[in-house]
């Protein structure tokens, strides 16, 4: 399958179980520096081989001392390769290179202080002498090896900065990648570029040139494309992508599920024709969805079984598009991420990567596999993409079927699709439809009782979700204004029948994820 190559330069976040370890990849790009996160089990040998121009340690939960903490190849110092190490990673630099780190009488949390040495060092430099900063530990580095100078300190952390310069080692206490840090994202940059020499060259036109050669290597030059369509903007700017690298030779199917939004497989069929004029198969699969989801509950079961059948429809379509041996799908970093790999926890499967069986009868093309969600939408606008399909909602592949808890019907589709129109019609109607990551509604398959019309009534409840978010990594639920919660669950009770009862659901992700299944 195709994945981004770093080309020139590229930087390596190596992930010590850190709360920001896709914040701080986040960081890099957003200097124009492509980067890839990777586990602290990493070989040097490994390392050498993906030959980045730098290296960043994340942060981590753990203690350096404590049994089975995460290290790194001790060999990775020796690459000449220049480290950055934050928070844990800082720590670890320090502890492996014969430095100590001690237990403070107490740790430092949130906004601290820092102060900045005389000599500031390469990756102060250019910033004031005290600033406001993000902390989050309670170890601390007492003592630094030799050869390495301190640039800053704060009142518990009397090594918040520190430097080697002829080796290329760098770390600091705090978190530079975060929002809360004053002039952490100077810092990241002074580290690209006075650090590892970095000239910032990645970007989305970049990133277009580079998919566009290894779709054509992948492909050849007679290969035939499918492009699995969901009408959200992933399949649409990965279409796009193929199409610009194929030409003709690209398909698309829209597999209608019976499980997508009010109105959306018209609009979404004519919003494609109309703008991207690729040979479009439109597939009527609602009988066959619903049939395999039968019974079913759990929704990893129900991803999973989503997922399938999207490729089974996909493979039926095979038959329309002679010698088809490519599907492209738009997967992104976070699907992948969450999808689970050796190293990082299954959050959930998402249909097109945990979920796929694993007799699928293509080879893939992912060409957006590495990049995240806000990535996507600059490669789409920078391809000529209209904002009706960049800006288009988050929708997720398996559609209203992991929005129902509990067994998937189409009585149980219906009154969601109502209740969903509502919310994004309220929502737009609004004018917030560009700052909310997300709105939509949940059948929860929860029953209340109620009063309407003088009578006892027990029905449906309906869960409005609207998230705030940059890449659905993280996300923050979106304080709407009172009236609007009030307009929607008005609409909703009174337009959708079967439903006597509207709540707001105010959880951030993490804990919980943005959907709920």
């Amino acid at each position: 399958m195709t994945t981004p190559d770093p080309a020139d330069e590229s930087v390596l976040v190596v992930d010590f179980g850190a709360q920001y370890a896709q914040l701080i990849a986040r960081r890099v790009r957003e200097a124009n520096v492509y980067s890839e996160i990777v586990p602290h089990t990493i070989t040097a040998a490994e390392v050498r081989e993906k030959a980045p121009t730098g290296i960043i340690f994340s942060g981590g939960p753990k203690s350096v001392h404590v049994d089975g903490a995460p290290m790194i190849d001790p060999e990775v110092y020796d690459l000449d390769i220049p480290v950055l190490g934050i928070c844990y990673g800082a720590q670890l630099i320090a502890h492996q290179q014969d430095g100590t780190v001690g237990r403070n009488e107490r740790g430092e949390y949130g906004r601290t202080e820092l102060t900045v040495d005389a000599d500031s060092g390469v990756m102060l430099d250019g910033t004031p002498p005290t600033q406001t900063v993000w902390m989050s530990h309670f170890d601390a580095i007492t003592e630094m090896p030799d050869g390495f100078d301190v640039t800053a300190s704060t009142p518990d952390a009397p090594v918040a900065a520190f430097e080697d310069r002829a080796r290329g080692l760098y770390g600091v206490q705090y978190h530079p990648e975060v929002v809360h840090t004053e002039h952490g994202q100077h810092v990241i940059e002074r580290f690209l570029t006075e650090g590892c020499g970095a000239e910032r060259s990645w970007t989305m036109a970049s990133v277009i040139d580079t998919q566009v050669e290894l779709i054509q290597n992948q492909v050849g030059d007679e290969g035939r494309v499918i492009c699995a369509l969901s009408g959200g903007v992933d399949s649409a700017v990965a279409a796009a992508l193929v199409h610009k690298a194929v030409g003709d030779r690209l398909t698309c199917v829209y597999v209608d599920t019976g499980l997508m939004r009010k109105g959306e497989s018209d609009q979404i069929v004519e919003t494609f024709e109309r703008h991207q004029k690729i040979e479009l198969i439109h597939v009527s699969a609602a009988d066959r969805f619903f049939e395999h989801l039968s019974g079913v509950i759990d929704p990893e079961e129900k991803r999973k079984s989503i997922g399938e059948q999207f490729i089974r429809v996909f493979e039926a379509a095979k038959a329309q598009v002679v010698g088809a041996q490519f599907l492209v799908q738009g997967t992104l970093y976070p699907d992948v991420i969450e999808s689970g790999t050796s190293d990082a926890a299954k959050i959930k499967s998402h249909h097109n990567v945990g979920g796929l069986p694993d007799d699928i009868e293509f080879d893939l093309v992912e060409p957006l596999r590495a990049l995240f969600k806000d990535e996507v939408r600059a490669v789409g606008t920078e391809l000529g993409l209209p904002d009706e399909i960049v800006w288009r909602q988050p929708f997720p592949g398996p559609g209203l079927g992991v929005r129902i808890i509990g067994e998937v019907t189409p009585e149980k589709v219906a009154i969601l699709q109502e209740a969903d129109f509502i919310v994004r019609e309220e929502i737009k109607k609004a004018g917030l439809d560009r700052e909310i990551w997300q709105a939509f509604a949940v059948l929860p398959g929860v029953n209340s009782v109620g009063v309407m019309g003088d009578e006892r009534t027990y029905a449906d409840a309906i869960i409005i979700r609207a998230v705030t978010s940059e890449d659905a990594m993280t996300a923050d639920w979106a304080r709407l204004p009172y009236e609007l919660l009030d307009t929607m669950s008005s609409r909703i009770i009174n337009e959708v029948a079967g439903v006597n009862r509207v709540a707001y659901d105010i959880t951030s992700k993490p804990p919980g994820t943005i959907e709920w299944e």
